[in-house]
């Protein structure tokens, strides 16, 4: 119908937005839920001008909080030679105001990690501007397989898991290549190593959630 949904997590339309107000109302009822930990949410795109993945996050007021959101893509970027932290940002631009990312990052507590992963629709860059290599299906998959690697990597650093995720050798990061993060830059980037904006963020919180 026209629509972009990631512009409409305020208030969507049962009727014009099926999809997404069904999503929403599961995650507020995940959240509602005292026997679930909602610790993450990543909104996956695809983005036509910049290439590599990246992500997107939030800023707080709380120092603490924002630097904490940067662990992850940090580790990200370290299983995956396609994902720049150079690109990453995190902003509260007014435009996005109505994105899963902004909204769910103002609505959950401060447990909760929220992110847009952008990967490129083109390529990924290695070694330089001229060493572009085409997005494949299998790459996809690859960077998808990265992400479910750095969650591993992120509860085992954070001791978040009360009993052994399983056998795993513990050389397995040593036989994994090193990547370097990609210094591929975007204009107007708020990075976690700077201090967060001092401007109030608007909370913009569900009519429906009087309780958790």
């Amino acid at each position: 119908m026209g629509f972009d949904l990631n512009r409409h997590w305020a208030n969507p339309s049962p009727w014009a937005h099926p999809t997404l107000h069904g999503v929403k109302q599961l995650i507020i009822d995940m959240y509602n839920n005292p026997k679930i930990n909602l610790e993450f949410y990543i909104d996956i795109h695809a983005h036509s001008t910049m290439m590599n993945g990246f992500m997107y996050g939030n800023i707080f007021e709380d120092e603490e909080r924002f630097q904490r959101q940067a662990v992850f893509p940090k580790l990200l970027c370290q299983n995956a030679e396609d994902f720049s932290y150079s690109s990453t940002s995190f902003n509260r631009d007014a435009v996005k105001a109505g994105t899963g990312r902004r909204f769910l990052g103002g609505l959950l507590n401060d447990t909760s990690y929220c992110y847009t992963l952008e990967v490129s629709f083109y390529s990924y860059i290695l070694g330089g501007p001229a060493s572009a290599v085409p997005y494949t299906e299998e790459a996809y998959m690859k960077l998808g397989r990265n992400v479910a690697r750095t969650f591993l990597d992120y509860y085992r650093l954070n001791s978040l898991v009360e009993r052994p995720l399983g056998t795993t050798p513990k050389t397995r990061k040593d036989k994994l290549p090193h990547f370097k993060c990609t210094a591929q830059r975007g204009p107007g980037n708020s990075h976690a190593g700077s201090k967060p904006e001092k401007r109030s963020q608007a909370h913009l919180k569900d009519q429906s959630l009087s309780t958790r």
